[in-house]
């Protein structure tokens, strides 16, 4: 399904069609401080708030790729957010979007965690894992209502399983048996006006998911989810002033990047990196990653639980790292904000990051029920 109101962006066009990952780089290069500075002349979203949903362990294999420090544990704590962004649409109209509204209580049954938590006694269990307020706990604080939510969307699916959220058209037997949802009738959106954003590549591999992303994709679930709720792009978009979803594949096949321009500057945010220092690894406060960049001159440091396309990752944090502002006192770090960021944790204290950002905030978030405008925002 496409969706008229947003505006195709083609300043990397050529560059995704380019099949070589040498010369694709070359062109990502080439381009995207051009989009950076085209994107920060479009405007800037109307707010941005962040919402922390659950710490947890992360195999440092996978957050730090190959760059391990000397001594190292073999897990890092990991903090996976939701950002609640409000933009004008180009209606003017003011749109509300949840970027990476895990449902943590279904994200569990994702293989690998799954597994983790079978081999995990339970007091470990509690002791490693820190939930935070859920999802509609955060919006109900923020005085949005699940009615007001015209979006949602994640960089990538994995762990996600989206039927609370978006509603089936047939009954669930497992949701029911776990008490999440009706025994004799499908389940009934939370979100009833929300439609998902996704990249085309990202929804339509689905069931057929390679060995190598079993355990942390829930694929079978997507099925089940209402087809008239899901808005598949095939291009970079402009959702509004200062809001983008650009393509950032190669940690899946479809993922994405969503951009926002504040009043703070232009960031990107996805989990392709799991900290501001994985696209700066050369001044990172972990041994280990400035090794690695001394070693092999590699500029970023993928997420890499499934390897599906280093090359194309790396290209892509690469676009990413072009595209952000750069922040701190100097401008010392890129601004990209982590759907899921490594956090200090007392357990892996030799690969704690040295900077992270914990929060991202722009604006001030209009409540349920205002029906704000872009003319009555700019009059009030």
């Amino acid at each position: 399904m496409a969706n008229s109101a947003f505006r195709a962006i083609d300043i990397f066009a050529e560059a995704n069609a380019i099949p070589l990952p040498g010369r694709q780089l070359a062109a990502i290069t080439q381009a995207a401080p051009a989009f950076h500075d085209w994107f920060a002349d479009s405007g800037t979203a109307a707010a941005v708030t962040t919402c922390d949903l659950i710490g947890l362990p992360y195999p440092t294999q996978y957050a730090l790729f190959r760059a391990k420090a000397a001594v190292s544990s073999p897990y890092v704590r990991i903090t996976n957010r939701m950002l609640v962004v409000q933009f004008f649409d180009f209606a003017g109209e003011l749109r509300t979007m949840l970027v990476g509204p895990t449902d943590v209580d279904l994200a569990g049954n994702t293989g690998y965690f799954a597994d983790f938590r079978r081999r995990l006694p339970g007091p470990l269990a509690e002791l490693a894992v820190r939930r935070y307020p859920t999802v509609l706990e955060h919006l109900a604080e923020l005085d949005i209502s699940p009615e007001q939510i015209d979006y949602i969307t994640f960089d990538h699916l994995h762990t996600q399983d989206l039927r609370r959220w978006l509603g089936t058209d047939e009954i669930q037997p497992d949701l029911a048996a776990a008490g999440f949802a009706p025994l004799d009738e499908p389940v009934q959106p939370i979100f009833p006006n929300a439609q998902l954003l996704i990249m085309r590549p990202e929804w339509e591999q689905f069931p057929q998911v390679h060995p190598l992303q079993r355990r942390w994709f829930q694929g079978h679930t997507h099925a089940a989810v209402r087809p008239d709720k899901v808005v598949t792009l095939d291009s970079d978009v402009l959702l509004g002033p200062g809001v983008a979803l650009v393509a950032t594949p190669g940690h899946t096949v479809g993922n994405h990047t969503v951009v926002l321009n504040t009043s703070s500057g232009v960031w990107t945010s996805s989990e392709n990196g799991m900290m501001p220092e994985a696209y700066d690894p050369q001044s990172s406060a972990i041994p280990g990653l400035r090794d690695y960049f001394v070693e092999t001159k590699l500029e970023v440091v993928l997420n890499s639980n499934t390897p599906e396309s280093s090359a194309v990752q790396y290209n892509s944090m690469i676009k990413e790292k072009l595209i952000a502002g750069r922040g701190g006192p100097t401008g010392e770090h890129v601004q990209h904000f982590c759907s899921s960021e490594m956090s200090p944790w007392l357990l892996a204290r030799r690969n704690g990051p040295g900077h992270i950002y914990e929060s991202l905030q722009h604006g001030r978030l209009v409540p349920s029920g205002t029906g704000t405008t872009l003319d009555q925002r700019a009059t009030a």
